[in-house]
C-alpha cells in the first residue's frame, strides 16, 4: 500500500527556486517588453540610465541573451522609446520623452490608489471627423484602450473614468488634439442598471479579463507562500519574483480600464490580484534592492537612491490576499 504524505507535508509550499522555473516556464517573455517593465520599475527609480553591460547581466537569469538584449535595446531606440548616451566605449540608455510619459503613464496604474470614485460621468471619444487613415485609427484606438477607454463603435470610445491629462497627452502626441471630439454625457435616470451592464460588457471583454486576474492569482500566490517560508531569501531570487511580478500583473492591469465598483461584477478578481501584488512586491522588495544596486551602473558608477515616493509605492492598495 502507498503511504499517504501528511497534510502538512502536501501543503507545504515548495521552493523558491522551484516556483521562479515555474513562473519562468508559464510566463513568455519578449526581450523589448520586459526591457521596458525593467525601466519602470527599476531603472526609471534610480536615475533613469543605465549601462547597457549592467541591464544585460541583470536580465540574463531570465535567460534573456546578449544579443537577444542589444537586439531589443536597438528596437527600441528606434522605435522611440530609449535613447543612448556614449561614453568612452559605453552605451547608456535611459528612456525618451515620450518612453518615460508612457511608463508614467502605466505605473501610475500600477502602484496608485486602487479606484477612483465615480460620480455617474462618461467621457466619449468621437473620431468620426478626424479623416484618419487606418493605421493611424488604430493606433490612436489601442493608445486610448490602454488608458481604460472600450469601443462604443468603429469612432466612438467611452471611459467612466479616465485620467484626463493622460488622454490629452496621448491626443497630442498622435497629432489630432484638436481633430477629434471630446465630450462628456451621464446616463439618464430612466436607465436601468442592468443595461448600464450590458453597456458594459459590449465595450470590454470583462470575462477574458477576470480569466487573466485569474491566472496571475494562480501563477503568483504559491510564490507568495513559498516567500513566506523563507526566512533569508536570495536577493538575486527576490529582483526576479519582483521583475516577474510586475510584467505580468502590467500585462493585465493594461487591459484593465478600471471600471468603478458600480460597473464591475461581484467578487472581481482584479481586487484580489492588487491585493496580492501589492504584497508580495512589498515582501521582496528590500532584498531585491539589494541585488539591484549591487549590479546597476550609471555614468557615475553606482546609481542613485530612489526618491522618497518609490517607497510609498502600492501605500494606498489593499493589503488583504
Amino acid at each position: 500500500m502507498t503511504a499517504v504524505a501528511p497534510s502538512s507535508a502536501r501543503q507545504r509550499p515548495r521552493r523558491l527556486d522551484d516556483q521562479l522555473a515555474r513562473l519562468r516556464d508559464e510566463i513568455t517573455l519578449r526581450a523589448k517588453s520586459f526591457i521596458i517593465t525593467l525601466y519602470g520599475d527599476a531603472v526609471q527609480p534610480h536615475g533613469g540610465s543605465a549601462w547597457l553591460g549592467s541591464v544585460i547581466r541583470l536580465v540574463a537569469p531570465f535567460g534573456l541573451s546578449e544579443r537577444v538584449v542589444r537586439t531589443a535595446v536597438f528596437r527600441l531606440s528606434r522605435d522611440g522609446w530609449l535613447t543612448a548616451t556614449q561614453i568612452g566605449r559605453r552605451s547608456y540608455y535611459s528612456l525618451t520623452d515620450v518612453g518615460h510619459r508612457r511608463c508614467e503613464v502605466a505605473f501610475r496604474r500600477i502602484y496608485g490608489p486602487a479606484r477612483r470614485d465615480w460620480d455617474g460621468e462618461w467621457c466619449l471619444v468621437s473620431l468620426a471627423v478626424a479623416n484618419l487613415e487606418t493605421a493611424e485609427r488604430d493606433a490612436l484606438r489601442r493608445e486610448l484602450t490602454w488608458q481604460g477607454f472600450g469601443a462604443l463603435g468603429p469612432d466612438m470610445l467611452i471611459c467612466p473614468i479616465p485620467d484626463p491629462d493622460a488622454v490629452r497627452q496621448v491626443l497630442r502626441d498622435a497629432g489630432v488634439l484638436e481633430r477629434v471630439v471630446v465630450m462628456h454625457a451621464r446616463a439618464d435616470a430612466v436607465t436601468g442598471t442592468g443595461t448600464l451592464y450590458d453597456l458594459v460588457r459590449r465595450c470590454w471583454d470583462l470575462d477574458r479579463l477576470a480569466e487573466g486576474y485569474e491566472d496571475f492569482l494562480d501563477r503568483f500566490r504559491p510564490v507568495y507562500q513559498a516567500l513566506e517560508a523563507q526566512a533569508d531569501p536570495d536577493p538575486m531570487a527576490c529582483l526576479m519574483v519582483r521583475l516577474l511580478l510586475m510584467h505580468d500583473y502590467r500585462r493585465v492591469l493594461l487591459r484593465d480600464p478600471m471600471l468603478p465598483d458600480e460597473l464591475l461584477p461581484p467578487d472581481w478578481p482584479g481586487i484580489a490580484s492588487r491585493a496580492l501584488c501589492r504584497n508580495l512586491y512589498r515582501l521582496v522588495l528590500p532584498a531585491s534592492q539589494k541585488y539591484l544596486t549591487d549590479v546597476l551602473q550609471t555614468a557615475e558608477g553606482p546609481p542613485p537612491d530612489p526618491a522618497p515616493s518609490f517607497y510609498r509605492r502600492f501605500l494606498n492598495s489593499p493589503a488583504a490576499t
